[in-house]
């Protein structure tokens, strides 16, 4: 976010249009295509109206109070510089930033931060965000069955995924939640139920 915020033309709305884009996919997990597509109406009291999903439905995403403070910073600059139109995140141009722009620009600021190496090489996708926002709050989840089951539902709804097995793709392997499912296979192993 550092080096998404020191992005030039220093002055412009360049910089804080990425610094306050890439805050949001990582706040709230976010398909990239939904955050583009964001207009200023919906952004509401009870969160984000996402509108444009790619399931055709909408949804309402809630956010922390400390997002919808970075979203009031971002508008305040961005209707002083640009003014009046109905998409939420800006170009220098005023218009809505494009994907390609957008993961182009996350590929440079990964390489500059050492997270990524020389183009062609792999990396963090803009996309990651999305999968590390799901592997983060079910870490966050108490490891009960009950619990895991109630939030990976609640999770696949915030996402906006149509089935709840859609959500299982973005857990990766890591040793905290391995750790968890581990004792719970033990669990239901000892007990013959889950």
């Amino acid at each position: 976010m550092v080096a998404a915020a020191s992005l030039g033309p220093i002055g412009t709305l360049r910089p804080l249009t990425y610094y306050t884009l890439f805050g949001l996919l990582a706040a709230t997990g976010m398909r990239i295509s939904e955050a583009l597509a964001l207009r200023l109406g919906d952004v509401t009291d009870d969160g984000l109206v996402i509108a444009s999903t790619k399931f055709k439905k909408s949804r309402l995403v809630p956010i922390h109070s400390t997002t919808r403070a970075a979203i009031d910073r971002y508008l305040s600059a961005r209707l002083s510089i640009i003014g009046e139109t109905t998409a939420l995140f800006l170009s220098n141009e005023g218009t809505p930033p494009r994907y390609d722009t957008v993961s182009a620009i996350f590929r440079k600021i990964s390489r500059k931060i050492g997270l990524r190496g020389a183009p062609g090489q792999p990396g963090p996708r803009i996309h990651d965000m999305r999968h590390s926002f799901a592997v983060r709050s079910l870490e966050q989840c108490p490891c009960d069955n009950d619990a895991v089951s109630r939030h990976i539902l609640a999770l696949s709804t915030y996402l906006g995924h149509a089935h709840v097995h859609d959500t299982y793709w973005y857990l990766q392997a890591i040793p905290s939640l391995m750790a968890q499912i581990a004792d719970i296979a033990e669990t239901f192993d000892r007990t013959g139920a889950a």
